[in-house]
Formats: C-alpha cells, sequence, structure tokens
C-alpha cells in the first residue's frame, strides 16, 4: 500500500489554526458517533447527513453544512483528515485563515449540491469532510504545482518524492474514472462513495486557487531563496 505522509512545507512557519480546528472538530464528532449504537448512528447520519432526495424538496438544507463534518467509520476519518492535514496548512497560509475558513465551508457546499445534481432522487445519506477537502486539493495544485508529496510504500516502509501535479493530477483522474466504471447510479454508486462531490468540490478549488495564484508566488519564492542560502554548492 502506498499512501502520502507529507509536503514541502511552504508555509513560512504560520499556523494553520483552521486547519488545526477542523482536524478537531471532525475527530470530536467521531467520538460521539462512535458512542452510538446502529439504529441511533443511523438516525444521527439521516438527520444530518445530506439526502439528496430531501434536499431537492428543501428539506434539512441544514445537512449541507454539517454533514461535511460526518464520517462512516474509522477508515473513512483517517483518510480524509491525512489528506486536510497534509495539504491544508500550506493553503491556509496563503488565503489567511479567515478566508480559508469560507473557502472550506463553500467548498463543502458546493460538493454536495454537485452530488445532490447528479442523484436527485437518492435516499442515501452523503457524509464526509472529503468534498471540502477535494476543494483544498483543486487550489493546491493550482497555487503549488512544483511542490513534493512525501510518499510512503507500507510493506517496505520506503519513503519517496512525487510532485503535486503527478499526485493530484492522478488523484483527480482516479475520481473522473470512478464516475464511469461503477454499476448504479452515477457518483453515489456501488462502493457508496459520492464521487461526483469529489469532483465539484476539486473544480471549485481550482477557480478560486486561480485568485490566490500572484499571492502564493511569494511563498514559492521564500522556499526556493531558503534552499539555496542552506545549501549554496548545489549543482544544477
Amino acid at each position: 500500500m502506498i499512501f502520502p505522509i507529507g509536503d514541502d512545507n511552504i508555509h513560512g512557519g504560520a499556523k494553520p489554526f483552521m486547519t488545526y480546528l477542523f482536524l478537531g472538530i471532525n475527530f470530536l464528532i467521531f467520538i460521539y458517533e462512535y458512542s452510538l449504537n446502529e439504529v441511533q448512528l443511523q438516525e444521527f447520519f439521516n438527520v444530518y447527513g445530506t439526502i439528496p432526495s430531501q434536499a431537492m424538496r428543501g428539506e434539512n438544507l441544514y445537512s449541507l453544512l454539517t454533514n461535511m463534518f460526518l464520517h462512516g467509520g474509522m477508515a473513512h476519518l483517517a483518510g480524509n483528515m491525512l489528506f486536510l492535514w497534509i495539504f491544508a496548512d500550506n493553503v491556509e497560509a496563503v488565503m489567511g485563515s479567515l478566508s480559508f475558513t469560507l473557502f472550506y465551508i463553500v467548498g463543502g457546499i458546493v460538493a454536495s449540491l454537485t452530488h445532490i445534481w447528479m442523484n436527485m432522487d437518492s435516499f442515501i445519506p452523503s457524509l464526509g469532510a472529503s468534498g471540502a477537502i477535494s476543494a483544498v486539493l483543486g487550489t493546491y495544485l493550482v497555487l503549488f504545482p512544483r511542490s513534493r508529496i512525501k510518499m510512503i510504500f507500507i510493506i517496505f516502509f520506503m519513503t519517496f518524492y512525487i510532485s503535486a501535479l503527478f499526485f493530484i493530477g492522478y488523484w483527480f483522474l482516479q475520481q473522473f474514472l470512478s464516475v464511469y466504471s461503477e454499476q448504479g447510479d452515477m457518483g453515489a454508486a456501488s462502493q457508496g462513495v459520492a464521487w461526483w462531490a469529489h469532483i465539484g468540490g476539486f473544480i471549485y478549488g481550482i477557480i478560486v486557487g486561480l485568485f490566490y495564484r500572484k499571492k502564493a508566488s511569494k511563498f514559492e519564492f521564500e522556499r526556493e531563496y531558503q534552499a539555496r542560502s542552506s545549501n549554496p554548492w548545489r549543482i544544477q
């Protein structure tokens, strides 16, 4: 198994307070979920998860916000929080904490609306932070395409680096192809993954990232200057 464990820190030491807060909220709500029995948990998801058929009738629209803090299991939570931990700090550093907060929440809502639009008749609750995190990935790709993503090959405990452009580009390709490779309703399909939410959030993130590209270039310049200063004899 291969998965990411880090990236280049381009944020210049800025503390990603809202990233930490979102991580904490997700963990605390999951602890509450863990205290519920199976019937209570399903009811909790039905109330606070986004059910497309209800949303189309204008019901429980608050779930467009609440669903992005719910998770269906430990693996679901761990995967989302790992991606949030790795990619959100640099994005928050560029945007600033207040703008990042608005960006993250709107990204989750846009992702949910995309899922609803492609699954209008579904009665299955949609939940998870992956739509908002997909927006973070889209913006990260625009702002830091040359950043290095640290990967680990868990079987051999071997680490290596790949570019953000390759990693995130491959991730998005997987989401897009998965829409058409599964059976059942597009995007809600057999594995229970809201692929269209990922796609909608990602595209939103790319659009927002374009407005911050000039500001992000300052962070990349500082990183390259520090690298040259620490190793003045590096051979090009």
